[in-house]
């Protein structure tokens, strides 16, 4: 491959990331803000587009950052305050921002969900949990029975604990689903479809009483810590495809 510059990159991704089928999608998917043309020499990989990160990525060289939560959702952003400046750093850097949302998260290879399900050890997986008219997670069945703390360490970034666990059900799990990020609400088709275990990112205080009642074993595993793997896993492709420098920059909320 020749120089790879930011259509290329959009091409690449654009063509296994389903971009077309997240019309609901708020995000705005792939280029957010263009370099200049310069060719690409370093990605950086990152959950959030925020200054640090931005940092961060200037810091180690990367000319283009790659993110699952961009600068802009759905409607247009005045250039004022936070948001001037996060762009300015960006065009005075000469940094190219791509960011990737509903796609990521619902891939059946890359995305954080099915990253997710491989790592519990999921047999059986299938499409779980409708956002926006599509299903984004996965549900499927545990090869032996699983606790909810094995389960927990069977997700874990970097060692870190999930922010909350909820062990209202069987004390063995033998089915999960998954939906990362802030899905808690989708804690209500686990229920409905019968899952002993349900793992998102966030916990919500209105599906508290739901899970307990149901007896719905619950791990909010943290929103950034559930979303992590997608980025990790397009970047592990992005090394072997284009053979390019990359690099995660690991900048945890705890949330």
């Amino acid at each position: 491959m020749g120089k790879l510059t930011t259509a290329i990159f959009d091409s690449f991704i654009k063509g296994f990331l389903d971009f077309e089928s997240f019309s609901g999608d708020a995000a705005l998917n792939g280029v957010q803000v263009d370099n200049d043309g310069e060719p690409i020499r370093k990605i950086a990989f990152a959950v959030d587009a925020a200054m640090e990160t931005f940092e961060q990525a200037a810091a180690i060289d990367a000319n283009l950052l790659f993110v699952h939560h961009g600068l802009f959702w759905g409607s247009s952003s005045r250039m004022v305050g936070n948001m001037r400046q996060r762009i300015k750093y960006l065009l005075d850097k000469n940094i190219c921002l791509y960011a990737v949302h509903l796609p990521l998260d619902q891939h059946p290879t890359f995305g954080n969900n099915a990253v997710l399900s491989q790592l519990l050890g999921l047999d059986n997986i299938e499409p779980f949990g409708v956002y926006h008219g599509r299903k984004i997670g996965y549900k499927g069945s545990f090869p032996a029975p699983v606790t909810i703390d094995e389960a927990a360490k069977k997700i874990s970034f970097m060692g870190r604990p999930p922010v909350s666990t909820f062990p209202f059900g069987k004390k063995e799990c033998l089915t999960a689903a998954v939906v990362s990020g802030g899905s808690s609400a989708n804690a209500k088709d686990a229920i409905e479809e019968g899952v002993d275990l349900f793992i998102t990112g966030e916990s919500y205080h209105g599906v508290y009483h739901d899970c307990l009642e149901a007896r719905l074993n619950m791990i909010a595993g943290g929103h950034y810590s559930t979303e992590v793997w997608g980025v990790h896993a397009v970047m592990r492709h992005c090394i072997a495809e284009l053979s390019i420098d990359a690099e995660f920059l690991d900048i945890p909320t705890g949330l």
